[in-house]
């Protein structure tokens, strides 16, 4: 039974109290039969993220090797790149709801054991778990993003996908930093703080899943979205095929892989530098991350509408792309430019955080792309797709290890950065959809009824 459905159970003054907030749901851009799955993804994504900013310090004392960690972290990055593609092949298959079920199930199981794994000091031990437990938060996040584009309308697209990406970077690292930074003294400060923060970041993966199990009753949750007539190797194999055959479906897959590999990146270079090289210190490193990825959320549902407004691409490449590499530039320059340590030069690197942020968002419209670039592929099309939001955890953190190898510290990791980001400039250039086209159509006349009107004037 739908969750409409369940409305209407409760008599007609139910029946309007739901009618009329699935109206303004709807306005917003937020179906409103996945409304509790929206804020099911943003706490989980809170509990994921919990440990996002200091993991990587946390690893080098436990193991006792920088090196070593960046190298566990980009292996990680490989099991998300595959736990984020089966979330799309396997919610074609079986489903959205129960490859929810499974990311979660994963993601508690090798979350336990990673943190024993810690306390060992067992450098294999904390590859083998921390791999494992990549696979969980893909299956169960994208999954929903699957789920919400079988229910959603082309038109109403982009929003959607803008305000899943408000739930998702809204825990992964937002609230998620803003948790830890709070844990962590209350729970004893330094290691013994983080470790406590870690499992205690267990009660709010579970609170995200049991509002999606429990409150979420969309009827394309339940079952196969594939055709019914295709073998579940096809099925499996569906996007790898697709994108053997369609170049815009791999010209589309790198440009999502570029989007946040910066931001993976700069989880694993930026705790030090701003910690403590620059002296501001863990806590205002963790505060920091809190407004950068606040301002993410704030303009994702707005780039989402910038999008289906303007045209998806245009928005990507001049706002996402652009627009991204120039707040790079300035989160990295601008807290070696102020002096160590003091308040206003923490600030002012806070605030070229936060425009970077920002600007990140310009590439929310790509969940709309990917899907409408082959419109009967679009299972196949979204597999591609989460399989890059996924596989940037391993390439911005592949890019750190690569940097590393040769040499090179953090400016050379930010120029990296800024010419992948040229080369998805060039790329998204040959992703062509019909929104596209009807929006700068749509646009045309509206700029030339607005001189009609001056010229009358």
């Amino acid at each position: 039974m739908s969750a409409q459905s369940h409305s209407s159970a409760g008599g007609a003054g139910g029946t309007a109290a739901a009618v009329g907030a699935g109206g303004r749901l709807a306005r917003l851009g937020i179906p409103y039969p996945l409304r509790w799955g929206f804020l099911g993804v943003l706490v989980f994504m809170t509990g994921h993220g919990v440990e996002s900013n200091f993991i990587e310090p946390h690893m080098t004392e436990a193991v006792g090797a920088d090196n070593v960690v960046a190298t566990i972290i980009a292996i990680y990055g490989v099991a998300v790149i595959v736990g984020s593609y089966l979330s799309g092949a396997l919610s074609d298959l079986f489903g959205p709801r129960k490859i929810m079920l499974l990311g979660f199930l994963v993601w508690m199981v090798f979350q336990v054991l990673f943190i024993g794994a810690l306390a060992t000091g067992s450098t294999a031990l904390v590859l083998v778990t921390y791999f494992f437990r990549g696979f969980g938060y893909p299956l169960f996040a994208f999954a929903f993003l699957v789920w919400i584009n079988s229910v959603v309308s082309v038109e109403r697209n982009g929003v959607a996908v803008g305000w899943f990406y408000v739930m998702f970077t809204g825990g992964l690292p937002t609230l998620g930093s803003l948790f830890a930074l709070g844990a962590i003294p209350a729970l004893g400060g330094g290691y013994q703080g983080e470790t406590g923060a870690m499992i205690a970041s267990m009660a709010l993966v579970v609170a995200g899943f049991l509002l999606v199990w429990l409150k979420v009753k969309e009827e394309h949750g339940y079952r196969r979205l594939a055709p019914a007539g295709e073998s579940a190797g096809r099925v499996m194999t569906s996007g790898l095929r697709l994108t053997a055959r369609e170049p815009k479906v791999l010209m589309g897959f790198l440009v999502r892989l570029i989007n946040t590999s910066p931001q993976y990146g700069m989880f694993i270079v930026l705790p030090t530098v701003i910690a403590t090289e620059r002296e501001f210190g863990q806590s205002r490193w963790l505060l920091m991350t809190v407004f950068v990825y606040a301002g993410n959320i704030l303009v994702n549902a707005l780039f989402g509408q910038v999008g289906d407004r303007i045209g998806w691409v245009r928005t990507v490449r001049w706002f996402g792309i652009f627009g991204s590499s120039l707040g790079l530039l300035a989160w990295w320059y601008v807290p070696q430019a102020v002096p160590a340590g003091s308040d206003w030069g923490y600030w002012l690197s806070v605030l070229a955080g936060v425009a970077f942020g920002v600007l990140l968002a310009g590439f929310v419209p790509m969940g709309a792309i990917m899907p409408n670039l082959v419109p009967e592929h679009k299972g196949a099309a979204m597999a591609m797709y989460t399989t890059a939001a996924g596989g940037a955890a391993f390439s911005g953190a592949a890019v750190v290890a690569v940097v590393q190898a040769f040499g090179g510290g953090g400016q050379a990791v930010v120029w990296s950065f800024v010419g992948l980001y040229a080369v998805a400039f060039v790329l998204v250039g040959f992703l062509t959809v019909p929104q596209d086209e009807a929006s700068a159509h749509a646009l045309l006349e509206e700029r030339e009824a607005e001189l009609g009107v001056e010229h009358r004037g």
